[in-house]
């Protein structure tokens, strides 16, 4: 047992020089996930404005879902620029499930607000 007590102190104190400042102690383990997230769509002009009117939006509302501004909608939709980040993600995740805004009630009738 005193073995095992020395190693669990020795542990301690490292952890403790650790703390101070002392990396020298230090061992960094790097694990691989057991998954690997699929990379950003790339979306054309073409894309971007059939995935927004699939879902009854102007560049207005759609680009209130997205958190992007309606100028940028209007620049990808004009081909200017693409959409990066975030922004692919979720046009990726509205172009596969068509009751993503409802799910999440993202969307609401004029009526109702």
């Amino acid at each position: 047992m005193s073995e095992q007590f020395d190693s669990v102190m020795e542990g301690l104190n490292d952890l403790m020089e650790y703390a101070k400042g002392d990396k020298s102690k230090a061992r960094l383990r790097v694990r691989e996930a057991p998954f690997r997230v699929k990379s950003l769509k790339q979306y054309t002009k073409d894309d971007i404005k059939k995935i927004r009117t699939n879902f009854n939006l102007s560049q207005r509302l759609f680009a209130d879902v997205l958190g992007v501004s309606s100028k940028t909608v209007e620049a990808w939709e004009s081909g200017i620029n693409t959409p990066a980040g975030s922004s692919s993600r979720i046009i990726e995740l509205l172009e596969k499930d068509s009751q993503l805004l409802e799910h999440y009630d993202l969307v609401a009738d004029a009526q109702s607000t």
